[in-house]
Parts: C-alpha cells; sequence; structure tokens
C-alpha cells in the first residue's frame, strides 16, 4: 500500500469539492481548480476529509494511487492557503521590476527580458533584487519560477544569475594564473 496515497485529505473550512467520477472539483477562497484524474483510482469523500483508494492491484493503479492523492491534496491547499516560491537575483547591476502585471528583467543581456505570467499566477518584486511568484495553482506557479530561473541560470565561477531563496550553487575554482 501507498503510504502517501492512504493518508485522507482533509478539507479546510470554506472549501468545496465537488467529485464526479474522475472530474473533480475544488472551490475555495484563493480560486477554483478542476482536474480529470486517470483511471485507476476512486476518490470518496467522508465529510471533512476525501480517501483515494485503489480500483484494483494493476500495476497503473498502484503507480498512480500516491500521484493522485497528492495532486489532489496539492488542489485543496491551493485554493485555501496558495503557494509561494521566492526568487534570487545576484550580480552587478542585475535587477527586475513589474510593470503592470509582466516582469522585466535587467541581467546583463542587450535588451530586458519580459515575462508575462498566466491567470491566477502574481509576480512582485523587493528590492530589485528579489522576485515573490504566487498564485492557487502550484503547477503554474513552478512552471513561471523556473522559467524566470531559466533566462539566467546561476553560473559556477561568480555565483551571478537567478536562482531559488535558499538554492546553494556549487562553485568553481577560476583559472590559475602564472606563477
Amino acid at each position: 500500500m501507498s503510504r502517501i496515497g492512504k493518508r485522507p485529505i482533509s478539507i479546510p473550512a470554506k472549501v468545496t469539492v465537488s467529485i464526479s467520477g474522475q472530474s473533480i472539483t475544488v472551490k475555495g477562497p484563493k480560486g477554483e481548480l478542476s482536474r480529470t484524474f486517470p483511471a485507476g483510482v476512486v476518490f470518496e469523500q467522508d465529510g471533512e476529509t476525501i480517501l483515494v483508494k485503489r480500483r484494483d492491484e494493476s500495476r497503473v493503479a498502484r503507480e498512480r494511487h500516491g500521484l493522485c492523492r497528492t495532486l489532489l491534496s496539492n488542489m485543496v491547499e491551493g485554493v485555501s492557503q496558495g503557494f509561494q516560491k521566492r526568487l534570487e537575483i545576484q550580480g552587478v547591476g542585475y535587477r527586475a521590476q513589474v510593470q503592470g502585471r509582466n516582469l522585466i528583467l535587467n541581467v546583463g543581456y542587450s535588451h530586458q527580458v519580459n515575462i508575462e505570467p498566466p491567470e491566477g499566477v502574481q509576480l512582485a518584486v523587493e528590492n530589485n533584487t528579489n522576485v515573490i511568484v504566487s498564485g492557487f495553482d502550484k503547477e503554474a506557479v513552478g512552471n513561471i519560477a523556473a522559467s524566470i530561473r531559466a533566462v539566467r541560470p546561476p553560473e559556477p565561477y561568480k555565483g551571478k544569475g537567478i536562482r531559488y531563496a535558499g538554492e546553494v550553487v556549487r562553485r568553481k575554482a577560476g583559472k590559475a594564473g602564472k606563477k
């Protein structure tokens, strides 16, 4: 039995979950998410908890058991609390700013890089070097944060670039000088 899959999902107050077959819609104060889950798992709502169970003991059902439970748990947590990713920009002259909904990055290129977030994702900047990506869909928040980091990933010699908050970049020694 999957350790993750057998844990019940508790539904907080102000969150409603509607299950119709393999489609689940979760509504909460932050927004609304819906997803169609693959066959092989069954969802049972019991008051303020949801249980994810396998339809049978096939390999596909065993593989998807924990995945579907985690996806549903992230949906419930997202519409009730939301998700947030923080990025740090390091480098001389590197900075970010928000213009309207878009994020504008100056990270050493001859041009500014413009990033437009999808619906449900908000971008904020603190101190010109800290970018905060927040929203209620964990997948969308993670994708936008990864695309911002991919604009200028941290390089190993000086550590310049965009990194996640708390990310450790392994540094390399530079060229050895003549003796």
